[in-house]
């Protein structure tokens, strides 16, 4: 009998468990170890943001759905990992061993790099669950008394698109309300052009959304580093093409929502091996630590390098698909592991994005992620909007009956087959 380990509870880790229940022995254990006792859908934070989501909209207790699935499942925080010696110390004082270990926490987020930055300092977040909900409780105040907006990422950031959809969908709302004309909004970002996305781009993203922004009447400052927030102004040093200083700005706000730089989590920092100096985990194509073989990651806090430097550092993103797509090739590479053979399925590490603005989108297509690609599309409408609101459905409703089934790939191929494209 193995006992396999999966550290976190999200997206990534959620769906680990299940598909492992499906793919490993009957005499095999599966623990699920999480600092939260619930799963959060984190595509819709940008809804929360503006209050059309609230925390028990887009949430589901776990310990009820793991007992039924016969999965263990520990409320606790990870301290500190020990992987010479296979254990993990909780922030309770336990420890918990395992024959092989699954690290899908997610990444912490670096607020404290930049001075007034973060929902303790002078800016909102919608990173999570518990940050959104925040957002969306002040956003009506913001309403009743309107002002300027920025909406951004920062240097060292990776996650670009909810960026996109919280400008949007607070742009949407504002329209809703009558009150946009009161509420100037630049767009900050350390992307060397619109729609770079840490990906180089997909597709026309950059005339998409460009075009988009002009629509709505919303400016931005791209190549920008962010020096410091204060309560009411965001001090930024824009960068030409070469990495040289171009222009300091002061921009006013009175609302500021932007997204972070992610590190990895406190609990596996600084293992030499097994992380690298941001203390995302290190994994070979199969998922796994070279190191410590025993040990897979998957999602966010995996270490992925940017395919190209830019002016400003951006990383790179991990998306839903993507991160379906190292879950089930580690649930299939590890049953053959314990049987003491090799890892063989390798993720296939395409991007698909359904970014929601409000009461439209634009969906990009990237195979595989980085370039050069087989396939690099994009395109905007109705439809994903009605798409985002579909995969929300049926990941809450998979989270809540642990039905495994990957939806991804019909998915794409029935978008393929929608607009005529070849794959």
């Amino acid at each position: 009998m193995a006992h396999v380990v999966v550290l976190g509870a999200g997206l990534g880790g959620t769906l680990q468990a299940y598909e492992l229940k499906e793919t490993l022995s009957k005499d095999d254990k599966i623990t699920v170890i999480s600092n939260k006792s619930y799963f959060q859908f984190t595509p819709s934070n940008p809804w929360a943001g503006v209050g059309w989501r609230k925390k028990g909209d887009i949430t589901v207790e776990l310990a009820p759905v793991m007992s039924r699935r016969g999965i263990e499942f520990i409320c606790d925080g990870a301290k500190r990992l020990h992987p010479d010696e296979n254990k993990i110390e909780l922030e309770s004082g336990r420890f918990v061993s395992y024959d092989y270990l699954v690290i899908a926490t997610g990444p912490e987020f670096a607020f404290d790099e930049i001075q007034g930055f973060g929902p303790d300092g002078h800016t909102h977040s919608v990173c999570s669950i518990e940050h959104a909900a925040e957002s969306g409780d002040k956003w009506d105040d913001f309403c009743a008394n309107p002002g300027p907006i920025v909406v951004g990422a920062v240097q060292g950031a990776s996650c670009f698109g909810p960026a996109y959809e919280y400008a949007m969908t607070i742009d949407t709302d504002l329209r809703k309300r009558g009150i946009k004309h009161k509420v100037p909004m630049t767009f900050v970002t350390s992307e060397p052009y619109i729609g770079h996305l840490g990906l180089g781009g997909v597709g026309d993203t950059k005339g998409l959304l460009e075009s988009l922004m002009r629509d709505r009447d919303i400016e931005w400052i791209t190549n920008a580093k962010v020096d410091k927030f204060d309560p009411d102004k965001v001090f930024v040093t824009e960068f030409d093409e070469d990495g040289n200083e171009k222009k300091k700005h002061e921009i006013p706000f009175k609302y500021s929502m932007m997204l972070p730089a992610f590190r990895g989590i406190p609990a596996v920092r600084d293992i030499e091996g097994l992380v690298n100096p941001r203390g995302f985990i290190i994994t070979d194509e199969f998922q796994r630590n070279p190191k410590y073989p025993n040990i897979y990651a998957i999602g966010v806090c995996i270490a992925i390098a940017p395919p190209k430097a830019t002016p400003v550092p951006t990383g790179v993103p991990k998306t839903g698909f993507m991160i379906e797509s190292m879950v089930t090739a580690t649930a299939h590479n590890l049953p053959r592991v314990i049987a003491g053979g090799e890892p063989f399925e390798k993720p296939t590490w395409n991007a698909l994005c359904l970014a929601d603005f409000g009461n439209r989108g634009a969906a990009f297509l990237a195979m595989p992620q980085n370039p050069p690609r087989n396939l690099n599309w994009a395109s905007q409408g109705r439809w994903v909007h009605w798409a985002k609101l579909a995969f929300e459905w049926y990941f809450m409703r998979k989270v809540r009956t642990g039905i495994s089934e990957p939806i991804y790939e019909k998915m794409i191929m029935r978008m393929l087959r929608i607009t005529k494209l070849k794959a």
